[in-house]
């Protein structure tokens, strides 16, 4: 599908003879074209145009550069632009340059809509070269109506797939109850080969309430879970199941468009087959809270170590043996208490990993067995206390 959405950004690059960029209607690039004209690549500043009265060949400028090497514009950048009514165009919309919002070059967006939805942007490099009107700009309208019909198409089978993803993790909709096993049937014939293969399920949250990113998306599915707070839950393909790098890569991705400062994600174990999803979604929220506990941005349920058991399980209450030390004055001796156990009782590394000389370590210790009443010499209370702790880090 990426493929198609290249050959006709080209099409629209060579139709106006001016590099071309398609974006989704969330401002993520889904392709670009450089238009090339007299042996020039398209980038370099000035140029003739071409043969045809195209416009000269522009330099990249900061918005642009940033939308291709990031794959998104930043939310002012966005605000920018949509301040210009591009969301309700249906025809050509001419954006001047403002160097002060490091839109260096004038811009054309050409509006990407399908049955009156706007779905996507073509932007233009142009400094009022081109005509907003004419045979040229008339079929680079249409190709952007073709672009609309496929990104239309596609929004609905993601939308269809995302639906039975939900169905299958949640065992609620059209699909509840004793039919979740046609659910996954139905997912698996949506997915075709990518079904039998390794996956994995990514939750980020939180997650706006807009719904999954818009436009063509990497991802094998992806839908939006609000029983315990807005979530994403996305399923990734991945190269195999002893390559967990898509799946992080597909997270870091989505944490930069969740809506909050504050999102986190989990991953999953691998596994082969959509079959067992609800277990893989347990350990990806499981692996988001643990994010959230070490101020992630993104953890995996095979390395979470002892969150492993512990996000698995319910808030609950402080043990009352540590309550008292998890309180915001003793939050220092509380930190201590983790290094030192976290280091496995050693001294030495205890000591240098806080920063203090080995009797400031001794010192704030024993505080820590005065205020709790457990003896850090006896295996259960050190156990007792290392599991208080890292509980408390999963507490809201």
């Amino acid at each position: 599908m990426r493929e198609d959405y290249q050959e006709l950004i080209d099409e629209v690059s060579s139709l106006l003879g001016t590099p071309a960029t398609l974006e989704g209607r969330d401002f993520g690039l889904i392709a670009f074209g450089a238009h090339e004209s007299g042996g020039d690549d398209g980038y370099g500043e000035g140029g003739d145009g071409d043969a045809a009265g195209g416009a000269p060949q522009l330099a990249l400028d900061p918005v642009r550069t940033r939308s291709i090497l990031h794959r998104r514009s930043t939310s002012a950048v966005r605000a920018f632009f949509e301040g210009f009514g591009i969301a309700r165009a249906t025809a050509p919309v001419r954006i001047p340059p403002d160097p002060a919002a490091g839109v260096v070059h004038g811009r054309i967006c050409l509006p990407v809509r399908d049955r009156g939805v706007a779905y996507g942007y073509i932007w233009l490099l142009d400094d009022g070269q081109l005509a907003l009107t004419g045979p040229r700009m008339d079929a680079a309208m249409a190709v952007a109506a073709r672009i609309g019909a496929a990104l239309s198409a596609q929004a609905r089978a993601e939308a269809r797939t995302g639906e039975l993803l939900r169905a299958v993790l949640t065992g609620t909709g059209p699909q509840a109850g004793g039919e979740k096993g046609e659910a996954e049937r139905e997912l698996r014939a949506a997915l075709g080969a990518a079904a039998s293969g390794p996956l994995a399920l990514a939750a980020v949250e939180p997650w706006s309430d807009e719904g999954p990113a818009a436009g063509p998306s990497p991802l094998a599915a992806q839908c939006v879970l609000t029983a315990a707070g807005p979530a994403l839950a996305a399923l990734v393909r991945l190269r195999s199941v002893r390559d967990t790098g898509p799946a992080r890569a597909a997270a870091e991705r989505l944490l930069r468009t969740s809506g909050s400062q504050a999102a986190v994600a989990g991953l999953s174990a691998p596994r082969v087959g959509v079959e067992a999803l609800d277990g893989a979604w347990r350990e990806a929220r499981a692996a988001a809270r643990a994010a959230r506990a070490e101020e992630g941005p993104v953890a995996e349920w095979a390395a979470l170590g002892p969150y492993r058991l512990l996000a698995a399980l319910p808030p609950a209450e402080p043990d009352p043996a540590v309550r008292e030390l998890l309180r915001p004055p003793h939050r220092e001796l509380a930190r201590t208490a983790e290094v030192y156990l976290d280091c496995a009782g050693q001294a030495g590394r205890s000591a240098a990993a806080l920063g203090v000389h080995r009797q400031t370590l001794y010192y704030r210790l024993s505080r820590v067995e005065r205020l709790t009443g457990l003896d850090l010499g006896e295996g259960e209370d050190r156990l007792l206390l290392h599991m208080a702790l890292k509980a408390a880090r999963l507490t809201p």
